[in-house]
Protein backbone atom coordinates (compact mmCIF):
# COMPACT_ATOMS: atom_id res chain seq x y z
CA UNK A 1 0.00 0.00 0.00
CA UNK A 2 1.38 3.40 -0.96
CA UNK A 3 0.72 6.36 1.26
CA UNK A 4 1.22 10.02 0.43
CA UNK A 5 0.36 13.34 2.00
CA UNK A 6 -0.37 16.69 0.45
CA UNK A 7 -1.77 20.00 1.61
CA UNK A 8 -4.32 21.94 -0.41
CA UNK A 9 -4.80 25.68 -0.44
CA UNK A 10 -7.84 26.77 -2.42
CA UNK A 11 -10.73 29.12 -1.71
CA UNK A 12 -14.13 27.77 -0.71
CA UNK A 13 -16.91 27.63 -3.29
CA UNK A 14 -20.66 27.30 -2.77
CA UNK A 15 -22.27 24.28 -4.39
CA UNK A 16 -25.68 22.68 -4.43
CA UNK A 17 -25.59 20.00 -1.72
CA UNK A 18 -24.71 16.67 -3.27
CA UNK A 19 -24.89 13.02 -2.36
CA UNK A 20 -22.88 9.91 -3.10
CA UNK A 21 -24.43 6.56 -3.90
CA UNK A 22 -22.88 3.76 -1.84
CA UNK A 23 -23.36 0.42 -1.27
CA UNK A 24 -18.53 0.97 2.70
CA UNK A 25 -18.71 -8.01 17.38
CA UNK A 26 -22.06 -7.14 18.83
CA UNK A 27 -25.25 -5.65 17.51
CA UNK A 28 -27.35 -2.92 19.09
CA UNK A 29 -30.81 -1.56 18.40
CA UNK A 30 -31.49 0.76 15.47
CA UNK A 31 -32.10 4.42 16.29
CA UNK A 32 -33.23 6.96 13.72
CA UNK A 33 -32.90 10.71 13.31
CA UNK A 34 -34.90 12.82 10.84
CA UNK A 35 -35.96 9.83 8.74
CA UNK A 36 -38.49 10.62 6.03
CA UNK A 37 -39.05 9.78 2.38
CA UNK A 38 -39.75 11.98 -0.60
CA UNK A 39 -40.99 10.37 -3.81
CA UNK A 40 -39.66 6.94 -2.90
CA UNK A 41 -36.26 8.24 -1.80
CA UNK A 42 -34.90 9.19 1.61
CA UNK A 43 -34.44 12.85 2.46
CA UNK A 44 -30.98 14.39 2.29
CA UNK A 45 -29.55 14.71 5.79
CA UNK A 46 -31.29 11.60 7.14
CA UNK A 47 -28.97 9.81 9.58
CA UNK A 48 -29.55 6.48 11.28
CA UNK A 49 -27.39 4.48 13.68
CA UNK A 50 -27.58 0.87 12.51
CA UNK A 51 -25.57 -0.82 15.26
CA UNK A 52 -22.10 -1.25 16.73
CA UNK A 53 -19.03 -3.34 16.05
CA UNK A 54 -17.39 -4.73 19.18
CA UNK A 55 -19.75 -2.69 21.39
CA UNK A 56 -17.44 0.21 20.55
CA UNK A 57 -17.62 1.50 16.96
CA UNK A 58 -21.05 2.82 15.99
CA UNK A 59 -22.08 2.32 12.36
CA UNK A 60 -24.14 5.24 11.08
CA UNK A 61 -25.82 5.48 7.67
CA UNK A 62 -26.40 8.97 6.32
CA UNK A 63 -27.83 10.50 3.15
CA UNK A 64 -25.04 12.93 2.31
CA UNK A 65 -22.12 13.46 -0.02
CA UNK A 66 -18.40 13.87 0.73
CA UNK A 67 -18.43 17.53 -0.32
CA UNK A 68 -20.96 18.40 2.38
CA UNK A 69 -20.13 16.04 5.24
CA UNK A 70 -18.67 17.61 8.39
CA UNK A 71 -16.18 15.10 9.79
CA UNK A 72 -12.57 14.95 11.06
CA UNK A 73 -11.76 12.55 8.21
CA UNK A 74 -13.59 11.94 4.95
CA UNK A 75 -12.64 8.85 2.94
CA UNK A 76 -13.38 8.84 -0.78
CA UNK A 77 -12.72 5.70 -2.82
CA UNK A 78 -11.85 6.02 -6.51
CA UNK A 79 -11.08 3.75 -9.44
CA UNK A 80 -8.03 4.08 -11.66
CA UNK A 81 -8.43 7.11 -13.90
CA UNK A 82 -9.97 7.02 -17.34
CA UNK A 83 -10.68 10.24 -19.24
CA UNK A 84 -13.93 11.83 -18.06
CA UNK A 85 -14.90 8.79 -16.02
CA UNK A 86 -16.87 10.61 -13.33
CA UNK A 87 -18.36 13.11 -15.80
CA UNK A 88 -19.49 11.00 -18.78
CA UNK A 89 -23.14 10.15 -18.21
CA UNK A 90 -24.10 7.44 -18.82
CA UNK A 91 -22.57 5.28 -17.41
CA UNK A 92 -21.71 7.78 -14.66
CA UNK A 93 -24.56 9.44 -12.82
CA UNK A 94 -25.59 12.93 -14.00
CA UNK A 95 -23.50 15.71 -12.47
CA UNK A 96 -26.48 17.06 -10.51
CA UNK A 97 -26.64 13.85 -8.44
CA UNK A 98 -23.01 12.74 -8.63
CA UNK A 99 -21.27 13.17 -5.28
CA UNK A 100 -17.77 12.64 -6.66
CA UNK A 101 -18.30 15.38 -9.26
CA UNK A 102 -19.42 17.75 -6.50
CA UNK A 103 -16.36 16.89 -4.41
CA UNK A 104 -14.10 17.56 -7.39
CA UNK A 105 -15.83 20.90 -8.00
CA UNK A 106 -15.56 21.91 -4.34
CA UNK A 107 -11.81 21.23 -4.52
CA UNK A 108 -11.46 23.22 -7.75
CA UNK A 109 -10.72 20.14 -9.87
CA UNK A 110 -8.10 18.67 -7.54
CA UNK A 111 -9.55 15.14 -7.66
CA UNK A 112 -9.34 15.09 -11.46
CA UNK A 113 -5.88 16.72 -11.48
CA UNK A 114 -4.19 14.27 -9.09
CA UNK A 115 -5.75 11.31 -10.90
CA UNK A 116 -5.08 12.51 -14.45
CA UNK A 117 -1.48 13.50 -13.63
CA UNK A 118 -0.74 10.14 -12.00
CA UNK A 119 -0.08 11.66 -8.58
CA UNK A 120 -2.87 9.39 -7.39
CA UNK A 121 -3.21 6.44 -9.72
CA UNK A 122 -6.08 4.77 -7.91
CA UNK A 123 -4.45 1.35 -7.70
CA UNK A 124 -6.24 -0.96 -5.28
CA UNK A 125 -5.66 0.24 -1.68
CA UNK A 126 -3.37 3.12 -2.75
CA UNK A 127 -3.88 6.10 -0.43
CA UNK A 128 -3.42 9.86 -0.62
CA UNK A 129 -4.02 12.12 2.40
CA UNK A 130 -5.12 15.70 1.66
CA UNK A 131 -5.49 18.55 4.14
CA UNK A 132 -7.80 21.15 2.55
CA UNK A 133 -7.70 24.78 3.58
CA UNK A 134 -10.34 25.58 6.22
CA UNK A 135 -13.77 26.15 4.71
CA UNK A 136 -13.11 24.49 1.35
CA UNK A 137 -15.05 21.41 2.40
CA UNK A 138 -16.48 20.64 5.86
CA UNK A 139 -14.10 17.69 6.38
CA UNK A 140 -10.83 18.47 8.17
CA UNK A 141 -8.91 15.84 6.19
CA UNK A 142 -9.64 13.89 3.01
CA UNK A 143 -8.21 10.43 2.40
CA UNK A 144 -8.40 8.98 -1.11
CA UNK A 145 -8.29 5.17 -1.34
CA UNK A 146 -7.86 3.39 -4.66
CA UNK A 147 -10.31 0.80 -5.98
CA UNK A 148 -8.11 -0.37 -8.86
CA UNK A 149 -9.36 -1.36 -12.32
CA UNK A 150 -13.12 -0.82 -12.53
CA UNK A 151 -13.52 -3.81 -14.86
CA UNK A 152 -12.07 -6.10 -12.20
CA UNK A 153 -13.98 -4.77 -9.19
CA UNK A 154 -15.55 -7.25 -6.78
CA UNK A 155 -17.41 -6.44 -3.55
CA UNK A 156 -14.72 -8.25 -1.56
CA UNK A 157 -12.35 -5.34 -2.21
CA UNK A 158 -14.52 -3.15 0.03
CA UNK A 159 -13.55 -5.29 3.03
CA UNK A 160 -9.89 -4.42 2.46
CA UNK A 161 -10.72 -0.78 1.73
CA UNK A 162 -12.65 -0.46 4.99
CA UNK A 163 -9.85 -2.13 6.94
CA UNK A 164 -7.35 0.35 5.49
CA UNK A 165 -9.70 3.24 6.27
CA UNK A 166 -10.15 2.24 9.92
CA UNK A 167 -6.41 1.78 10.42
CA UNK A 168 -5.64 5.18 8.90
CA UNK A 169 -8.36 6.83 11.00
CA UNK A 170 -6.89 5.21 14.12
CA UNK A 171 -3.38 6.32 13.18
CA UNK A 172 -4.56 9.88 12.59
CA UNK A 173 -6.21 9.90 16.03
CA UNK A 174 -9.77 10.81 14.98
CA UNK A 175 -12.79 9.60 16.95
CA UNK A 176 -15.07 9.42 13.92
CA UNK A 177 -14.85 9.39 10.15
CA UNK A 178 -16.99 9.03 7.03
CA UNK A 179 -16.59 6.69 4.07
CA UNK A 180 -17.82 7.04 0.50
CA UNK A 181 -16.99 5.42 -2.83
CA UNK A 182 -17.75 6.23 -6.45
CA UNK A 183 -19.27 2.83 -7.24
CA UNK A 184 -22.70 4.17 -8.18
CA UNK A 185 -21.39 7.58 -9.28
CA UNK A 186 -19.10 5.84 -11.76
CA UNK A 187 -21.92 3.69 -13.08
CA UNK A 188 -20.74 0.43 -11.50
CA UNK A 189 -23.65 -1.97 -11.02
CA UNK A 190 -22.41 -3.33 -7.70
CA UNK A 191 -24.62 -5.45 -5.40
CA UNK A 192 -25.39 -2.96 -2.64
CA UNK A 193 -26.20 -5.46 0.11
CA UNK A 194 -23.01 -7.46 -0.53
CA UNK A 195 -20.91 -4.28 -0.52
CA UNK A 196 -22.51 -3.35 2.81
CA UNK A 197 -21.62 -6.78 4.22
CA UNK A 198 -18.00 -6.42 3.12
CA UNK A 199 -17.78 -2.99 4.76
CA UNK A 200 -18.95 -4.42 8.09
CA UNK A 201 -16.58 -7.39 7.77
CA UNK A 202 -13.68 -5.05 7.05
CA UNK A 203 -14.51 -2.79 9.98
CA UNK A 204 -14.78 -5.77 12.32
CA UNK A 205 -11.49 -7.28 11.13
CA UNK A 206 -9.65 -4.00 11.61
CA UNK A 207 -11.22 -3.40 15.03
CA UNK A 208 -10.36 -6.90 16.26
CA UNK A 209 -6.75 -6.57 15.10
CA UNK A 210 -6.36 -3.21 16.84
CA UNK A 211 -7.92 -4.65 20.00
CA UNK A 212 -5.52 -7.61 19.90
CA UNK A 213 -2.51 -5.30 19.62
CA UNK A 214 -3.75 -3.16 22.50
CA UNK A 215 -4.41 -6.18 24.73
CA UNK A 216 -0.87 -7.39 24.09
CA UNK A 217 0.57 -3.93 24.85
CA UNK A 218 1.73 -3.52 21.26
CA UNK A 219 -0.37 -0.46 20.41
CA UNK A 220 -2.43 2.32 21.90
CA UNK A 221 -6.22 1.84 21.85
CA UNK A 222 -7.97 3.16 18.77
CA UNK A 223 -9.85 6.41 19.41
CA UNK A 224 -12.39 5.63 16.65
CA UNK A 225 -15.95 5.44 17.96
CA UNK A 226 -18.05 5.96 14.83
CA UNK A 227 -17.98 5.20 11.11
CA UNK A 228 -20.52 7.05 8.98
CA UNK A 229 -21.32 5.43 5.64
CA UNK A 230 -22.64 7.88 3.06
CA UNK A 231 -25.50 6.88 0.77
CA UNK A 232 -27.69 8.49 -1.86
CA UNK A 233 -31.45 8.94 -1.28
CA UNK A 234 -32.41 6.07 -3.60
CA UNK A 235 -29.99 3.65 -1.92
CA UNK A 236 -30.60 4.38 1.77
CA UNK A 237 -33.11 1.59 2.43
CA UNK A 238 -31.25 -1.20 0.63
CA UNK A 239 -27.95 -0.15 2.22
CA UNK A 240 -29.61 -0.07 5.63
CA UNK A 241 -30.89 -3.61 5.11
CA UNK A 242 -27.45 -4.84 4.05
CA UNK A 243 -25.75 -3.25 7.05
CA UNK A 244 -28.40 -4.55 9.45
CA UNK A 245 -28.11 -8.10 8.14
CA UNK A 246 -24.31 -7.95 8.29
CA UNK A 247 -24.31 -6.72 11.90
CA UNK A 248 -26.78 -9.40 12.96
CA UNK A 249 -24.66 -12.05 11.25
CA UNK A 250 -21.55 -10.67 12.95
CA UNK A 251 -23.16 -10.88 16.38
CA UNK A 252 -24.05 -14.54 15.80
CA UNK A 253 -20.54 -15.64 14.82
Amino acid sequence: MTYSRMSLSVQPVHLFFSFLLIVPGSFSAVTAQNTKSIGGTTAIGTAQTIGKVGNTVAVELKVAGPSGQKTPLQIACLFEYTEGDIFNSPPALPASVNGMVHLDQALHGLITEVRKSGRFQGHALETLLITPSPGVIPATKLLLIGLGDRTKFTPELMKQVTTVGYREASRLGVDSYSQASDLKDAGIDSPTTEVAKQIIDGLSAAYQTQLYLYQHKLSSPSPVRKLTILAGPAFFDITKQGLTDALINLSQN
